[in-house]
This record gives structure tokens, C-alpha cells and sequence, in this order.
């Protein structure tokens, strides 16, 4: 059983006179914010914002690269090559880490956003490109990655420290990746379902797949999306869930 997880959260997300996420509200709850870096969300204004919300509270600053597609908010399954892949998370990262520094801060970790983020999680070539973009900017950095994909397993192997990211509101096919947005049942909406999951992967290091199948999962960060609509109800419920559990 882990004694401690890491609860992270997509952050950032707003855009210009556009609002997204509940972000004020949930970083208490949270120890690592991913920060959108503009291409899928967010603007140098909103990144700006952010970090220093982050520094405010104490939360690690991680990117957030995606696809570079705000219309789509970076969850279209846009087909890139692993060059196209590589260029995209370096000039992300190096904008972010830029933007923390200017605030006497740092980047901790990295974490691909959307579609960037499944498509490598069974693309080698993606995940290698991604791994390496990473490496080449700070190799220092941590990089969250789907628990048990192939995403994980080669950073890992390209010297990467890499943290298995599991979520509390998605639901797990029988293979160990997400359940695609575009099917049924891709999300939990219940509050007291997502809660039981989460005990399941922290304390049992398993899940139940949408066919009722269980299989192993490392839990070391666990993601509250902040752009669904219950988003703060999910953090501060698991956040105390957690803690009665004495993680």
C-alpha cells in the first residue's frame, strides 16, 4: 500500500476573455499543477497567472504540453510525426520554465496533455520523441505518464524519472488505458464511484475495468481534471478520503 500520493491537476486552461477550470479553488487541494502552455489552452497572460497561484500555495509546476489545436482543446486525434511531437513539448516546456522563472521558481515536472498524451501511451515513436524532448531540456525534469503504458515504460528506459499517473474520474479498459472520450462511460460523473477507485489503485494497486475485469495499476500521482463541472467537489471529497484513509 502507498503511504502517499501525489494528487495533480490540469490547470491553466483559460484563454483570453474565456474561463476554464475552478483553478483558485482547487490548488489548495492539490501538491502538482500541470500548466497549459498555450497550445492547447491557456496565454502568456493566464500562464503567468497561474505559476504565481502555484508559488502562492506551494504546488510543484509542471508543463502541460498538447497538440496545437485550441480549437479542439488538444483532445482531437491529430496524426503528427515524432518530430512534429518533439518540437511541440520543447517549445512548451522552455516557455513555462521561462515564465517560472521570472517568477524566482522552477519547473518540476512535465505532463502531456490530451490526445499528445494517449496517443504515446501506445505509439513508441511518440513516446520517444516526447521522452527525449524532455531529456534534452532538463533531463532533471519528472515526467507523468499513464500508468503501465508504454509511455512510461520507455522514459523509463531513456533515463527519465517518470511518475504513474492514474486518474480518479476515467474510466480503464481491459488493456490499462483510458477509455476514449468519444465512448460511453469514458467518465466518472459520481462522486462516491471516483472515491472508491481511487482507494482501489492508492491502497490495492488495482482497478476494475469497464468489463468488470481487475488488473494492477501503480498509483504514484492521481489527476483531477479542473475543467469538468463537479471539479471541486471531486478534489475536496478525494483529498478528504484520502486523508481519513491516513494517506
Amino acid at each position: 500500500m502507498a503511504m502517499t500520493i501525489d494528487l495533480n491537476c490540469d490547470m491553466g486552461e483559460s484563454f483570453g476573455a474565456w474561463k476554464m477550470g475552478h483553478d483558485e479553488q482547487i490548488m489548495p487541494y492539490i501538491q502538482s499543477a500541470n500548466i497549459a502552455c498555450g497550445f492547447h489552452a491557456g496565454d502568456a497572460h493566464i500562464m503567468r497567472k497561474t505559476v504565481a497561484l502555484a508559488i502562492q500555495h506551494g504546488v510543484k509546476i509542471g508543463a502541460h504540453p498538447g497538440l496545437n489545436d485550441l480549437a479542439g482543446f488538444g483532445r482531437r486525434n491529430i496524426p503528427i510525426t515524432p518530430e512534429q511531437a518533439y518540437d511541440l513539448v520543447v517549445v512548451q516546456i522552455g516557455a513555462l520554465a521561462a515564465v517560472a522563472k521570472s517568477q524566482g521558481s522552477k519547473l518540476h515536472h512535465v505532463k502531456p496533455h490530451g490526445s499528445l498524451y494517449n496517443m504515446a501511451a501506445n505509439n513508441e515513436a511518440l513516446a520517444k520523441a516526447i521522452a527525449q524532448a524532455v531529456l534534452d531540456v532538463d533531463g532533471s525534469l519528472v515526467l507523468y505518464a499513464l500508468a503501465n503504458s508504454l509511455s512510461a515504460q520507455v522514459a523509463t528506459q531513456m533515463g527519465l524519472c517518470v511518475k504513474q499517473e492514474v486518474f480518479a474520474d476515467r474510466t480503464y479498459q481491459d488493456n490499462g488505458l483510458l477509455t476514449p472520450r468519444n465512448q460511453p462511460n469514458a467518465m466518472i460523473t459520481d462522486i462516491d464511484k471516483a472515491i472508491q477507485q481511487v482507494l482501489s489503485m492508492v491502497k490495492e494497486g488495482c482497478v476494475v475495468t469497464t468489463s468488470g475485469k481487475v488488473i494492477p495499476i501503480q498509483a504514484d500521482t492521481l489527476c483531477i481534471h479542473g475543467d469538468q463541472a463537479n471539479a471541486l467537489v471531486f478534489a475536496q471529497g478525494i483529498h478528504t478520503a484520502l486523508q481519513k484513509e491516513g494517506l
